[in-house]
């Protein structure tokens, strides 16, 4: 048996509530769970137009009627961040889209436009094998670009493009013709 002085002591903590707890390890353990699964989560939903951009041509052979391979390759070229909406027709020939950006107002100018709009389609068209046209609704201006005439003005079949850095490159480079891009617009 314990001595007195030790039983009183123990006695006196337990009515004070200062002795650790039985499951105190359990506690700590749970906590920490606890903790770990609500950063796991929260983090989980972070949005992911911060991550940096993934590689396009992983989408390369998609199709007009695969609505998120074409929403995660709109969401990874230029004026991403004003992106609003794109409507897909599928039903008849030839298939296209219409891609609605919010009002850029006076920050841009046509020229900007212009070449956002040959940038964009010619990633559209690179990478979706049946879009044979878009539509870029930029609130105030619109441009339609076919990927026929697109493919005419370079010269090249779109769909020879392996990566971005050729693509990249060769975009670039006609993007230099100001002359030859506003001529891509004239109906």
């Amino acid at each position: 048996m314990y001595p007195s002085n030790v039983y009183r002591h123990v006695h006196c903590a337990k009515e004070k509530n200062i002795l650790p707890k039985e499951n105190t390890m359990k506690n700590i353990t749970k906590d920490f769970l606890s903790s770990f699964i609500l950063v796991f989560l929260l983090s989980g939903c972070s949005s992911t137009t911060d991550a940096p951009n993934e590689d396009l041509f992983e989408y390369k052979k998609s199709f007009i009627g695969d609505n998120s391979a074409v929403i995660h390759i709109i969401e990874q070229l230029p004026y991403a961040d004003q992106f609003e909406g794109v409507s897909l027709e599928t039903k008849t020939e030839p298939y296209g889209m219409t891609i609605q950006y919010e009002h850029m107002g006076a920050s841009m100018e046509e020229s900007e436009y212009k070449e956002a709009a040959v940038y964009n389609a010619s990633y559209l068209f690179t990478l979706i094998d049946n879009a044979q046209w878009v539509v870029f609704d930029f609130g105030d201006t619109t441009y339609t670009i076919s990927k026929s005439k697109l493919q005419d003005w370079y010269g090249k079949e779109l769909h020879d493009f392996t990566n971005e850095e050729e693509l990249n490159v060769f975009i670039a480079d006609k993007l230099q013709d100001v002359n030859g891009v506003h001529q891509l617009f004239i109906e």
